[in-house]
């Protein structure tokens, strides 16, 4: 799975993590889904996203680097 995937995936888990946790625990885990959603919005603006730096350095490649290596 390329990082990019690996983004949207961990994203969309938080998200519906979120959303249980605000079901089940507490309402106001309402905030880690907002922070989440905007985390997004930033990263497409600016690229700059804490999760990728932090997947890039587990040894998650970018699609271009999986291409690459085929």
């Amino acid at each position: 799975m390329s990082l990019e995937r690996s983004i949207m995936a961990f994203a969309g888990f938080m998200i519906l993590l979120s959303l249980v946790l605000m079901a089940t625990v507490s309402q106001h885990f309402i905030w880690l889904t907002v922070f989440v959603g905007a985390n997004l919005l930033q990263s497409a603006f600016t690229g700059f996203c804490p999760a990728a730096i932090i997947m890039k350095k587990m040894g998650i490649k970018t699609a271009a680097e999986i291409a690459l290596s085929k």
